[in-house]
């Protein structure tokens, strides 16, 4: 039997999105050109993306953007930081592909000190408006939405997860312009696969859960 108009429309739909989406998937580089800077006249880096053939993208605004990450390898996003970009500012950093597109906020793995998280087993934490967790991969793509109070990093595409968590301060601060640090103590661990499934959830400490899955820290690696 042929095929109805309908489904060779949806089939048609299908390949336009899937098209689309892959269009808007750019490798680049950035590039960086260190400016001489002289006492009381500070200039700023520049940040330049291009393209896996050498050309030259686009330049960033230094005066929009304060902080870029970089790397010898092409990549889809990088991460920065911009002036007017509050959320990134504060409590993590904004991830942007080569059209400057802000596709995610990352989350800052260290309480008072700019460390973004980064990608391990192709998926990095990021952070909603609310300090939920979640992943996205290499490629800039939502793997697993933000829904979680704390996550760690995958290992062998597991990862620990945690509920009824409160920051704890390490040692009063005198001003809000302190360092802050904290330690995260949450009630109840468990754990997650690649597609955000939570595995094992209770009234389950850190440790039992990282002996029962095995669980190791990347940064023991370095």
């Amino acid at each position: 039997m042929a095929n109805s108009p309908i489904t060779r429309f949806s089939f048609l739909l299908m390949l336009i999105l899937i098209s689309a989406s892959t269009i808007g998937q750019k490798k680049f580089k950035v590039k960086v050109i260190e400016t001489v800077t002289t006492p009381g006249n500070y200039v700023p880096d520049r940040y330049v993306f291009v393209d896996e053939k050498g050309n030259k993208i686009r330049e960033l605004d230094t005066a929009k953007y304060t902080t870029c990450f970089y790397n010898e390898q092409y990549v889809y996003f990088t991460i920065v930081t911009l002036k007017d970009y509050t959320k990134a500012n504060k409590n993590g950093w904004a991830a942007i592909d080569a059209d400057e597109r802000i596709l995610f906020t990352v989350m800052n793995t260290s309480y008072g000190e700019p460390t973004p998280d980064y990608l391990w087993e192709d998926a990095i934490r990021i952070i909603d408006t609310n300090n939920l967790v979640g992943f996205a991969n290499s490629k800039g793509k939502i793997i697993i939405e933000p829904q979680f109070e704390a996550v760690s990093t995958f290992h062998k595409g597991k990862a620990i997860v945690a509920t009824f968590c409160k920051n704890i301060p390490w040692n009063d601060h005198a001003t809000e312009g302190d360092c802050h640090h904290f330690s995260t103590i949450c009630t109840n661990h468990g754990y997650i696969n690649k597609k955000g499934k939570v595995l094992k959830m209770g009234p389950y400490s850190f440790e039992e859960i990282k002996k029962e899955i095995k669980w190791e820290d990347p940064e023991d690696d370095y």
